[in-house]
């Protein structure tokens, strides 16, 4: 028996079921089936579970101070998760183009990696030193607590995140 809701496919028939959780993910069915010829003992299946309605864009989160900043990165500690920082300033030019991007990108790697923007002119200086930032937009990847790249100005920017 084949059950269809919200776009979403669960097999029954005497295997298992996985449900989908609520956030975005791949489940491994296991079913049993007689399709006439042949019963088949054990039958895996991948598939998508997220539905057609899954943002395209994330709208990147802002890092406004150093106890924020120092939050943000404990947070990723702990869970083991990469983080992006597009460190950019409202009247720069390039930086503004490469923000939709940005965001796009977030939406792609949801869960996987957490992206944020710094508005160099809207926080303390000191938030900027420790970031190292003299050119804009410089896009830092952050992980397990640590700095880990960098890429420096927006044309160096657009090469990396250039679509095809």
């Amino acid at each position: 028996m084949h059950h269809r809701e919200h776009q979403q496919q669960f097999w029954i028939s005497g295997g298992s079921l996985l449900l989908p959780k609520a956030s975005s993910g791949f489940g491994l069915l296991n079913r049993n089936r007689d399709d006439g010829k042949k019963m088949l003992k054990w039958d895996f299946k991948v598939e998508a579970f997220w539905n057609d309605s899954r943002p395209t864009v994330v709208e990147l989160e802002a890092i406004n101070d150093c106890d924020h900043f120092d939050q943000i990165l404990r947070h990723a500690q702990e869970q083991s998760q990469p983080i992006i920082i597009d460190w950019m300033a409202a009247w720069c030019r390039k930086c503004i183009y490469l923000k939709p991007k940005l965001e796009k990108l977030a939406a792609e790697y949801d869960t996987k990696i957490k992206f944020y923007y710094v508005d160099v002119n809207k926080v303390p200086q000191a938030l900027v030193k420790r970031g190292n930032i003299s050119k804009m937009p410089t896009i830092q990847i952050w992980k397990d607590g640590e700095f880990k790249a960098e890429v420096i100005g927006g044309h160096q920017a657009w090469l990396v995140l250039d679509e095809p």
